[in-house]
């Protein structure tokens, strides 16, 4: 069997790029209204802003005990930086503690060098802003009821003074408020868009992994699965028919699976790009998504930057899993008409896919210093627990030293026994910029 070597950018229509387009507007619109002082509402107080030098790499880090309790205590000395597995030296460090309800600090100092007096620097960020960012493209006509119904009952435990913005990657937008009934509107209407993603429940279907494997891999056993499937649907195709119909799936899924994660950490970086960066304050976003797939050194450069704009303007990224405790198992209509060997391979992929889906919702959680939530059915609880963030924070600087367009693995450890380690697990050096003539 034979899989494609290659995909055209142009086979098929990007529908939904204008709705992405109306979200970005909208957002820099909402921006520059509600980043104003309100006659109604008090905009936020100023608070620090974690700094470091474009030469820097930003490591935000969470440290837990047994009980799971965030750790607030320790020093720069206290930790160790890998850069692809060789001891850096860490020229910032400061501790960000969770403010509590009420608190001010206006005049908390900024992010400085651990070499001079005041390196170290405990900050206490007086509000907070949560932005809730649904991801519409993915969430199935199964999850968002739930993830509506969790999302709304949550919303009670914000606290009054902390301002919100309930925000869709195809363009649902509250504004930023403080006003409950407003974000809980804006969640009401939600939609489910299916555009940039394959049909399910479609008959034969390959998913955007699967369609990896076949098109980028030359994976010739995620082609027989696909193969098989369109075998068991139309019982008259010839074999050389059915392949060629799943390298048509294939190719369609990786054009759309392209398209849907560039919308999804597009958005994402705007967020914090265009809202976070202007205000000043403590911000979470809390990405409500069934996850979605990420390969390649675009996806990873698009991460990177997030992860260094999340650093770079106090912003945890937690997100949670809707799918819950999910199962791997393929239709019980499927199931039936394929035999076991079959059945085996096919359930193979839906598994790794499944597993692969979820993995960008960990590395955002992990890599800001936030939680992913999932196997948990309690998406309330869950959201809750989102909404309320870490008690404490770190972050650490040291010089980037990395080649132009490199991708570099990263780990962090302390030297006190007892205690787990959340960190950021790696980063893309930036292109270098070019000169202007």
């Amino acid at each position: 069997m034979r899989a494609a070597s290659s995909v055209s950018k142009e086979a098929v229509p990007n529908p939904i790029a204008g709705g992405v387009f109306l979200f970005c507007l909208g957002l820099v619109i909402s921006i520059g209204m509600q980043a104003q002082p309100s006659q109604q509402t008090a905009a936020p107080t100023p608070s620090p802003v974690i700094k470091a030098s474009v030469n820097e790499v930003l490591v935000p880090v969470v440290v837990r005990d047994t009980h799971g309790e965030a750790v607030g205590n320790l020093l720069k000395d206290d930790f160790q930086v890998f850069d692809n597995g060789k001891l850096q030296t860490i020229t910032g460090f400061t501790v960000v503690k969770r403010a509590a309800v009420g608190e001010t600090n206006s005049s908390a100092p900024g992010f400085e060098p651990t070499d001079s007096p005041a390196g170290s620097q405990r900050i206490s960020p007086p509000q907070r802003l949560v932005v809730f960012l649904f991801d519409d493209l993915n969430l199935t006509f199964a999850d968002l009821p739930y993830a509506r119904q969790a999302a709304i009952k949550a919303l009670d435990s914000l606290p009054p003074a902390d301002f919100a913005l309930v925000l869709s990657t195809a363009g649902v937008n509250s504004g930023m408020t403080r006003d409950h009934e407003k974000l809980k509107q804006a969640i009401r209407d939600l939609k489910v868009r299916a555009l940039l993603r394959t049909d399910e429940h479609k008959c034969h279907s390959v998913d955007y992994y699967q369609g990896n494997q076949i098109v980028n891999k030359s994976d010739v056993l995620a082609l027989q699965a696909a193969t098989l499937e369109v075998a068991y649907c139309d019982k008259h195709i010839t074999p050389e028919a059915a392949e060629s119909m799943a390298q048509t799936d294939a190719t369609r899924a990786v054009q759309l699976g392209e398209r849907n994660y560039r919308a999804n950490l597009g958005s994402l970086r705007l967020i914090l790009n265009k809202l976070m960066a202007p205000l000043a304050g403590q911000h979470i976003v809390v990405v409500v998504s069934p996850g979605f797939f990420t390969p390649g050194p675009e996806a990873a450069t698009l991460k990177s930057e997030i992860l260094d704009l999340a650093a770079r303007t106090n912003t945890v990224i937690n997100t949670i899993d809707t799918r819950g405790l999910y199962t791997t198992n393929v239709g019980a209509d499927v199931t039936t008409r394929v035999d076991p060997a079959s059945q085996r391979l096919i359930n193979q992929y839906h598994q790794a896919s499944m597993d692969a889906d979820s993995e960008v919702m960990e590395e955002l959680a992990d890599g800001t210093g936030g939680t992913f939530y999932h196997s948990n059915n309690d998406l309330e609880a869950g959201l809750k627990t989102l909404i309320a963030g870490v008690d404490y924070t770190y972050f650490l600087a040291f010089p980037m030293k990395a080649k132009p367009r490199s991708s570099h693995n990263l780990k962090v450890t302390v030297n006190q026994p007892g205690l787990t380690v959340q960190a950021r697990r790696g980063y893309s050096s930036p292109a270098p910029e070019k000169q202007k003539h």
